[in-house]
């Protein structure tokens, strides 16, 4: 019994001391990034951070300080704690760590304990005597058996997993980054549809009394009937689109209800205009910092290096496996004798198993892992060149987004202008009221088109803040 005691403690520590893993350790691909990002500002610096370090990016910044309307902070904290897919998310990330904990189990001895009785009642002459006999038995029994970890089978098994970990929860932060760009972009629609609602409503308002007033000159004789009919026409086709703006913001409140895990129902909106920063100062950052700070490419790098962890593990699956396993306990037919030297029963043994025909299933085990792992590799760059693609998208659409503002606000303020002219060359009977029919609607829908661009512009200032990896702190 001691020498086999002495040699699986000698297996044991040569185990732990040589600490031998196959499969190659892992090492993160190279990847050139470039020295900035296109349709950037070199020269941006945002009142947001301090202006001597030029390595800080809009995508280092929290939520909370991007966004300063304080109904839509209140929005993205319910957000956080109810949104239905954060919570499986995090639930993901509890599943994962009971995974971990099963594989690193395996790395350990498992020990098993038990006991039994046994009666057995024979009946009279079965044994050639004259009477019934009953037969009493019974003992304890404990048993161990450890699979030494020569080879890191076990200890890649648990890296891989581990590594699944880490993917689990980039993967969470995605998410809850995600429900952030999600809440907001939402919340824009929302208040921009509320704009076009109240610029639907004014222009009503401005339709009655002007039809009201049409219809008072006509009764005099100042007007047409035809001005009274083309003046009621505009009005209907206000009245028209109504509907269809109350339909689409009630929709658009059920949409950020389910993102608030919520049942539909109205959405409070902020008094103050959503404050946004001009793009010529938005810090884009250092291109090479987007591997750090983008959750969907940690995401993928904690995949590949899982995947190449398991590369160790259908290689460990060639070598000799080393077990120790061992028994030991009482048997007794009588209970009283149950803990006496006599009774004692032990078994000990050291076993080693080599794969020496498997056809071809741990070459092509082999095989399969490799190539999972190359296939990582690939979504990996992927994801860092896709990366880069939404910055600069990102940033163009801010650039062209502001200048389409800009324009569409001169064209608006023109429109009115050239509407104030033609109300003005009707009541003094220098044009028929058709002149003034056409600048109204021209004037509505480029009021309707300004709230469309900052709308845009509000939106694409998000998408660049999702772009560069923020949301998630």
């Amino acid at each position: 019994m001691n020498r086999l005691m002495l040699l699986g403690s000698t297996l044991a520590t040569a185990s732990i001391l040589s600490g031998c893993m196959v499969g190659p350790h892992y090492q993160r691909p190279s990847v050139t990034a470039p020295p900035v990002y296109r349709d950037a500002t070199p020269s941006s610096v945002s009142p947001m951070i301090a202006p001597d370090n030029v390595s800080l990016s809009l995508g280092d910044l929290k939520w909370s300080e991007v966004f300063k309307d304080e109904q839509l902070k209140a929005l993205v904290t319910e957000s956080l704690t109810n949104n239905y897919d954060l919570r499986i998310a995090a639930q993901r990330v509890l599943e994962q760590q009971a995974r971990v904990g099963v594989a690193r189990s395996q790395s350990f001895p498992s020990a098993n304990a038990g006991g039994a009785y046994d009666a057995i009642g024979v009946p009279k002459n079965a044994l050639g005597a004259g009477t019934a006999s009953t037969f009493h038995g019974g003992g304890l029994t404990a048993d161990a058996a450890w699979n030494l970890d020569f080879w890191g089978l076990y200890r890649r098994q648990t890296e891989a997993e581990r590594a699944e970990l880490l993917a689990t929860e980039w993967g969470r932060r995605a998410t809850l980054s995600t429900v952030v760009i999600n809440v907001t972009s939402s919340y824009i629609q929302l208040r921009s549809l509320d704009s076009e609602l109240e610029i639907t409503r004014k222009t009503l308002d401005a339709r009655r009394e002007s039809l009201r007033l049409i219809t008072l000159r006509e009764s005099v004789g100042s007007a047409t009937m035809t001005d009274v009919h083309q003046a009621q026409q505009l009005l209907d086709g206000t009245e028209a689109a109504l509907p269809g703006l109350e339909r689409q913001m009630r929709q658009e409140e059920n949409n950020i209800s389910l993102l608030l895990g919520r049942d539909p129902g109205p959405i409070s909106r902020g008094t103050a205009a959503l404050l946004l920063a001009d793009p010529q100062e938005i810090p884009p950052g250092i291109p090479s910092q987007l591997l750090e700070r983008r959750p969907d490419i940690q995401e993928a790098e904690a995949k590949m290096i899982a995947a190449n962890a398991r590369i160790g593990v259908a290689r460990a699956q060639f070598f000799p496996q080393v077990s120790i396993t061992g028994m030991g306990g009482t048997a007794t037919s009588q209970f009283d004798k149950l803990f006496n030297t006599d009774s004692r029963f032990w078994f000990g043994a050291v076993s080693i198993t080599q794969p020496l025909f498997t056809g071809g299933k741990l070459k092509n085990n082999l095989h399969l892992t490799e190539e999972t792992q190359n296939e990582t590799v690939i979504a990996y760059r992927q994801s860092i060149s896709a990366a880069f693609r939404d910055v600069s998208n990102a940033l163009i659409a801010c650039h062209k987004s502001r200048e389409n503002r800009i324009a569409q606000e001169q064209e608006t303020r023109e429109a009115k202008e050239i509407r104030d002219l033609a109300l003005t060359r009707y009541n003094n009977g220098r044009t028929g009221y058709l002149e003034v029919l056409g600048s109204d609607m021209t004037l509505l829908s480029e009021e309707m088109s300004l709230a469309n661009s900052r709308q845009q512009e509000a939106l694409s200032f998000v998408q660049l803040y999702s772009a560069l990896g923020g949301g998630w702190k």
